[in-house]
């Protein structure tokens, strides 16, 4: 069963959802914009306990052999349940968030561990495993871009809001953070629209509508340039470490194009790429098929490795 906790780092409060045995190999599952772990709510439990059949000895002796992963998600600073703390206090940067939920791993005793980026859990995952890259076990990116061919032309009001960082451009950006904003990036591309739980893009609109949280998403826009700046870093460390790495794509995604998955097998060529007829929210309508392809890419690629807990 799920637990839902928080720990605290440097007096902020992290919100986070924990499952599946501590002494089991870690996935550190990191949401996006503009939601939280709620996103993970069904693939959580879908992976911290799973059973498949190996192969049988004779016929007729079907066994079932756990599977297991220990699986966290917590909610980034200014996000879900997390605390949002004033922005006098916390620069709201990518660097920032990245350092809030390396410190938070550490806090909670993870030393080894897979992710799973999406979104924005891309630039906070990725600047973890170039800040410690003998932690990271593998990557799992769900429409987490790390290519400039990723980006589509939805992007342009925040590129112009880069460019040009007038308080005009700033407010242009206030059009992303309406409850009709969030509820498209949820619908968006999706074949079967009933699939898509409408709790997921309300509780993402209220938290979204909190005093305050307004300027820390566009602050959040704007520092968004710092991780297209590290693309080129990011690249290195795929052709340099060879993480195993696993892409899990929504193919109609508005944001994130599939040739940005594709280019991972560019670097690292032993890259497994996965497309799925949806929208950004993969997991709102292909949670199964997306913890099946985790389960196999991991039962091959890390299952064998030491645990992820200290």
């Amino acid at each position: 069963m799920t637990s839902y906790k928080h720990a605290i780092v440097d007096g902020t409060k992290i919100f986070y959802r924990e499952a599946g045995p501590k002494d089991s190999p870690t996935i550190l599952l990191l949401h996006g914009f503009p939601t939280s772990s709620h996103m993970f709510r069904n693939l959580i439990p879908a992976l911290a306990e799973h059973y498949h059949v190996p192969v049988m000895p004779f016929p007729g002796f079907v066994p079932t052999v756990p599977n297991h992963y220990h699986l966290v998600a917590p909610d980034l600073p200014g996000f879900g349940f997390s605390d949002a703390p004033d922005r006098k206090l916390f620069r709201y940067t990518f660097e920032n968030l990245s350092k809030a939920i390396n410190r938070f791993a550490e806090t909670i005793g993870l030393s080894r561990y897979a992710i799973y980026v999406f979104d924005y859990g891309a630039p906070v995952g990725l600047r973890l495993a170039l800040a410690h890259p003998e932690r990271i076990t593998a990557i799992i990116s769900q429409n987490g871009n790390a290519y400039e061919e990723g980006l589509s032309q939805g992007w342009n009001p925040i590129q112009k809001y880069w460019k040009e960082p007038t308080p005009g451009n700033r407010a242009a950006l206030r059009d992303f953070l309406t409850p009709e904003a969030t509820k498209s990036q949820y619908l968006y591309g999706v074949q079967e629209e009933t699939l898509v739980a409408p709790e997921a893009y309300a509780l993402d609109s209220a938290l979204l509508a909190r005093p305050g949280n307004d300027e820390i998403q566009l602050d959040l826009f704007l520092d968004y340039a710092s991780n297209v700046a590290l693309y080129p870093k990011f690249q290195e460390y795929f052709r340099t470490k060879q993480p195993p790495l696993l892409a899990l794509w929504g193919k109609n995604d508005p944001f994130f194009l599939p040739p940005g998955a594709e280019a991972f097998k560019r670097d690292n060529p032993s890259a497994e790429v996965h497309f799925y007829d949806t929208g950004h929210f993969a997991l709102e309508t292909h949670t199964q098929e997306i913890a099946s392809a985790i389960q196999d890419f991991l039962r091959r690629k890390i299952t064998r490795q030491p645990s992820a807990k200290k």
